[in-house]
C-alpha cells in the first residue's frame, strides 16, 4: 500500500480489475506491477455466485448498460480497485529491461490501495497535449505516467519486432440520447494511454502462462494455432490482385502478415485487405495444452488479468492460488 498504483480505464467503467505501478531499479531497469482484482476471494468454487458466474461466462457490455457476471455489489463494489480504499488483489511484479525482456518476476497475494482513478482521456491530454489544467492536478504522477509511457513503446517495439498481428480497426463509439436512442456515432481510435495497459496486459499475461507452464502446473491458456494453410494461399492470392505479395511459401511467419498491414496502412484497400485477413486466421480459444499464441507470436499466453468480467481468468486465479500454496497436485 506504500506503493503509487493507479488504475486507467474508460470514463464509463465500474468495475475495475486491473491497476498499475512502475518504478526505476537502480540499475536503470522498469519494475513493473500489474495488480489484478482477487475475485477468487469472494466466489468460492461451487458457491451459487460461482455457478451463476459459469453460467454466464463473461460480462456483456452494451451501449448504455453493462450485464455483469456478477453482482454489482461485487464487481462495482468490494472487488472494484476503487481509489483509496485497501483491495485483495493478485500481483505479478516484472524488472524489465531497456529490450523489454523480463528478467526476473514475482507472483504473490496482495493488499493494494490505488492513488488515482483515471481514465484514458486524461491519461492522453497529459502525456501527449500537456493538459496545464491535469498536469497541475496530478503534477504527482506525471513522472510515472512519463516512465509507463517509455516502457510500452519499448514493450510494443518488441512485440511487433517478433511478428505481433496488430490489426487497426479503429472503434465505433454510438452516441445515445435520454431515452436510449442513437443520435451520433463517433470513431474512437486507439491512443498511447490505451497502448500502455494493453502491452501492460500482454506482457503479464506471457509472464503468467511461462511462469506456471514450466512449473508444470495444469493450467488454462489462451491459445491461437497457426492459419490453414489453404485459407492462407488463397488470402495470398487475393492480396496480390491489389499489387502485395506476402513473404514466405507454405509456412508464413505473422511477421510477414504485420508487413503486409504496414504496407497497407493508410491505403483505400486496408479496411477490406483487413478483414479477409481475419477471416483467414484461427479464432483464439483456451486450452490446457499450451501450443502458443499465433496473432501474437508469443510462446506463452493467458487470460489473467480480467477475472471481474471473464470466468476463465477467475479459475486461473483458483490455480495459481492452489500451486503457489503448494495445494495442487500434477495430476
Amino acid at each position: 500500500r506504500n506503493l503509487r498504483i493507479i488504475t486507467i480505464d474508460g470514463e464509463d467503467a465500474k468495475d475495475l480489475d486491473d491497476a498499475v505501478s512502475i518504478e526505476m531499479t537502480p540499475e536503470g531497469y522498469y519494475k513493473l506491477g500489474v495488480h489484478i482484482a482477487d475475485v477468487s476471494n469472494y466466489v468460492t468454487e461451487d458457491s451459487p455466485l460461482d455457478k451463476e458466474a459459469y453460467i454466464r461466462g463473461t460480462s456483456v457490455y452494451l451501449l448504455d448498460r453493462v450485464i455483469p457476471m456478477l453482482p454489482k455489489k461485487l464487481s462495482n463494489g468490494i472487488c472494484s480497485l476503487n481509489p483509496g480504499v485497501d483491495r485483495l488483489t493478485f500481483s505479478v511484479v516484472m524488472t524489465i529491461n531497456s529490450a523489454g525482456n523480463v528478467i526476473s518476476h514475482e507472483i504473490f497475494e496482495s493488499i493494494i490501495r490505488t492513488s488515482e482513478r483515471m481514465t484514458y482521456t486524461n491519461v492522453y491530454k497529459i502525456l501527449a497535449e500537456n493538459d496545464p489544467e491535469l498536469s497541475e492536478k496530478y503534477a504527482y504522477i506525471i513522472d510515472n505516467f512519463k516512465t509507463m509511457e517509455k516502457l510500452a513503446i519499448i514493450l510494443r517495439k518488441k512485440r511487433m519486432a517478433r511478428g505481433s498481428i496488430d490489426f487497426d480497426f479503429g472503434e465505433a463509439k454510438i452516441i445515445l440520447d435520454n431515452d436510449g436512442k442513437p443520435i451520433d456515432i463517433i470513431k474512437k481510435n486507439s491512443t498511447i494511454s490505451e497502448k500502455i495497459i494493453e502491452e501492460f496486459m500482454i506482457v503479464c499475461n506471457e509472464t503468467v502462462a511461462e511462469h506456471f507452464y514450466w512449473m508444470e502446473t495444469p493450467f488454462v491458456y489462451r491459445v491461437h494455432d497457426e492459419p490453414d494453410k489453404e485459407k492462407l494461399l488463397n488470402f495470398s492470392k487475393f492480396v496480390r490482385i491489389f499489387g502485395y505479395r506476402i513473404k514466405g511459401s507454405s509456412d508464413i511467419h505473422p511477421n510477414a502478415l504485420q508487413s503486409l498491414i504496414e504496407d497497407i496502412k493508410g491505403k483505400k484497400e486496408e479496411r477490406l485487405i483487413n478483414t479477409m485477413l481475419l477471416r483467414s486466421l484461427q479464432k483464439a480459444q483456451y486450452s490446457d495444452q499450451n501450443i502458443g499464441h499465433f496473432g501474437l507470436a508469443s510462446k506463452y499466453y493467458s487470460h489473467f488479468t480480467s477475472p471481474i468480467r471473464r470466468y476463465p481468468d477467475l479459475l486461473i486465479h483458483r490455480i495459481m492460488k492452489q500451486a503457489i500454496k503448494g495445494e495442487l497436485s500434477k495430476d
